[in-house]
This record gives structure tokens, C-alpha cells and sequence, in this order.
């Protein structure tokens, strides 16, 4: 779970551009819109284009994606329900 966080904190980085951000100044647990990291709802679009691109998973419903969406570690804890055993 940890080595998937970590992919998704640099993944998240990558893919909205955040130059002056590194894996480390982003807390699992942080909420990534609003106060913590910052993000909108473009950038919830882009994760959610990450998700599909990266982890083959679509989310259909937007309030399962705001949950899904709403830190790295419920992002991570998705992508590994997700995943075949």
C-alpha cells in the first residue's frame, strides 16, 4: 500500500503539473481540494482520467468520486479493492 501511495503522489504531480510540490509535502490523509492540497474541479477531472488511464478504472457516479478522490489514501484503498486478488 505504501509503494502504490507513492506512485499515486507522483502520478497526482505529474499529471496537474504541480512543479514546486514533492511526494513527501503530500499527506495521505490530507484532503486534496479545499484546504489541503488545493486542487478543483478540473483537477478532479484530471484524477479521474488518471485512474482510467493508469488503474483501467472508470467512476461512474461523482459523489463515489468525490469520496474516492478525497485524499491519497482513499485513492490508494480504491485502486486496491479494485485490483484482482
Amino acid at each position: 500500500m505504501e509503494e502504490l501511495k507513492l506512485k499515486l503522489k507522483q502520478q497526482i504531480i505529474e499529471a496537474l503539473n504541480l512543479q514546486d510540490t514533492k511526494p513527501e509535502d503530500i499527506d495521505d490523509n490530507a484532503p486534496l481540494f479545499g484546504e489541503g492540497l488545493g486542487l478543483d474541479s478540473i483537477d478532479s477531472l484530471e484524477l479521474m482520467v488518471l485512474l482510467e488511464r493508469q488503474y483501467n478504472i472508470k467512476v461512474e457516479d461523482p459523489r463515489e468520486g468525490r469520496k474516492i478522490l478525497a485524499s491519497v489514501q482513499s485513492m490508494a484503498e480504491f485502486i486496491q479493492s479494485k485490483q484482482p486478488a
